[in-house]
Parts: structure tokens; C-alpha cells; sequence
């Protein structure tokens, strides 16, 4: 079959430009209705179109700007959490310091007192010694001046007076401590 047409073609002679172009008529008829569908969608349709494109994009520079307000907030709290943050971080280690200083000072008061107290016990432990010293260099003397006086009786052979006989132990003891 489209040998046929090949072959009707070749013998009208015309080329078949009246195949692809229609009548004079139509064209006429198919540019007036074209010219006045152009004008409807000129005249209605396209400024409807302009006004919501008009309107999508004020909606979007809208939203545009919502979203940097929102940006510009946001980027505030972030800077008032980081300077809270900051604020904080002072405040510990200011409360740190603190700590450690009245640590410092307990330490220090304990090490004074721990040393006081050991001084006094110490203090003390010396008075006791010098009384007990004192209470041995008594007992001794009085040991002493007794065996003097019994040495003395027996190498005199006649008892002397208790008071006597002390008073020349005592001074023998006196001298001996020079």
C-alpha cells in the first residue's frame, strides 16, 4: 500500500505540497481561531497565571524571611547559651578556687593544731619529767643523808642528833652538786 501512494504522488506532478498544507480557507479560518484563543489566554489566563506566580512568590520571600528571623533567634540563644555557659564555667572554677582555699586553710588550721596540741604534749610530758626528777633527786637525798647517818653511827659508834645529821648530809649533797 504505500507503494500506491508513492506512485499517486509521483503522477499529480504537484510534489504533494497540498498534502502537508491545507486550504486556503482553513488556514484562514485555523489563524482567526488561534488569534482568538491567544487573545482569551492573553487577556485571562496569563495575568491569573502572573498573580499566582506574584503570589507563590511573595509566599516564598515570605517564608524567606520567617526562616531568617528564625536563623537570627536561634543564632541569639545559641550566643546567650554559650555565654551562660561561660558564666557558669567561671562560676566553678570560682567556686573551686574557693573550695581549695578553705581547704588550704582547714589543712593549715589542723596542722596548727596537731602541732599546738603535740607542743603541749609535749610541754607536758617535760614538766612531768622535771617533777618525777625532782621527786627522784628528793627520795635519793633523803635515802642518802639516812645512809650517811647510819655510816656515821657506826664509824662513831654514838648517835648524833637527827637534825645535825641532816643538815651535814644536805650540805655534802650541795657541794657535790657544784
Amino acid at each position: 500500500m504505500s507503494m500506491h501512494w508513492i506512485l499517486a504522488a509521483e503522477e499529480s506532478g504537484d510534489g504533494g505540497a497540498e498534502l502537508l498544507l491545507p486550504a486556503t480557507p482553513e488556514l484562514i479560518a485555523g489563524i482567526i481561531a488561534f488569534s482568538i484563543v491567544f487573545f482569551f489566554i492573553w487577556r485571562w489566563a496569563v495575568p491569573a497565571i502572573n498573580k499566582s506566580l506574584e503570589e507563590r512568590q511573595r509566599a516564598i520571600g515570605g517564608q524567606l524571611q520567617d526562616a531568617e528571623k528564625t536563623k537570627a533567634e536561634a543564632e541569639s540563644l545559641l550566643e546567650d547559651y554559650r555565654s551562660q555557659m561561660a558564666t557558669a564555667r567561671e562560676k566553678e572554677n570560682e567556686i573551686l578556687e574557693s573550695a581549695r582555699g578553705e581547704a588550704e586553710q582547714v589543712r593549715a588550721d589542723l596542722i596548727a593544731k596537731a602541732t599546738a596540741d603535740a607542743e603541749a604534749i609535749v610541754q607536758r610530758a617535760r614538766q612531768d619529767a622535771q617533777a618525777e626528777r625532782s621527786q627522784v633527786l628528793t627520795d635519793a637525798r633523803s635515802d642518802v643523808a639516812n645512809l650517811s647517818i647510819d655510816l656515821a653511827e657506826r664509824v662513831v659508834g654514838a648517835n648524833l642528833d637527827q637534825a645535825t645529821q641532816r643538815g651535814l648530809v644536805e650540805r655534802y649533797i650541795e657541794e657535790l652538786e657544784r
